[in-house]
């Protein structure tokens, strides 16, 4: 049942073909890790807060990509908060131009690293032709001194999360198997980070 799916995420007929799913787990996805390899992987979502570093977002997807992942996350970040964010603050690797004007008709200001152009002496923040007005001003925001400085917020923020989740909430190599099992592994791990922090900050 999963193999389709498998092969839906696929572009080429070659690599329709080739898919393939774990036998042991079959909703797990083969992704590159870190070190270079390919294995059956999860994809976690995390939206942290960079005032309070407090986790208020979790998602758990068999995606490989970070593609298409903001709106869901925008999505989660409102039933569990009751509102969406003023700003949101991501990586290169969310800068769809579809997430980024849903994001922007919702009224959340994206800050987002521009892609850098494959010409030289292209300037990478004027807008393009066939950008929405979103896009646009996407691009022209990211390139203003302000927003440069603000977007820093993300890896002071989301890059010491990921560390502290790996290092000391035990959120590595998965022992379970499935997407709910998946999920509910990370959200003990976001809940025990969230207490913990804040029992800190008392």
């Amino acid at each position: 049942s999963e193999l389709p799916k498998a092969r839906e995420a696929k572009t080429s007929e070659e690599d329709k073909r080739e898919a393939r799913v774990s036998t042991t787990d079959p909703e797990a996805r083969v992704m590159k890790m870190g070190d270079g390899g390919f294995r059956p992987a999860y994809n976690v979502q995390l939206a942290t807060d960079t005032q309070t570093r407090v986790i208020v977002g979790v998602d758990v997807t068999n995606s490989g990509s970070d593609q298409g992942q903001m709106p869901p996350m925008l999505e989660e970040i409102r039933e569990r908060n009751g509102r969406l964010p003023a700003e949101h603050l991501v990586d290169g690797g969310y800068t769809k131009k579809e997430s980024l004007e849903q994001a922007s008709s919702q009224g959340v200001t994206v800050y987002a690293p521009v892609q850098k152009p494959r010409k030289e002496g292209v300037d990478p923040h004027q807008p393009k032709p066939g950008d929405s007005p979103a896009v646009a001003e996407w691009r022209q925001r990211m390139g203003t001194p302000e927003a440069k400085e603000i977007y820093k917020e993300r890896a002071a923020t989301a890059e010491r999360t990921n560390a502290d989740l790996r290092s000391y909430r035990g959120l590595g190599p998965f022992l379970v198997r499935t997407l709910p099992k998946v999920r509910c592994v990370v959200l003990w791990a976001a809940l025990t980070y969230n207490i913990l922090h804040l029992m800190a900050a008392m």
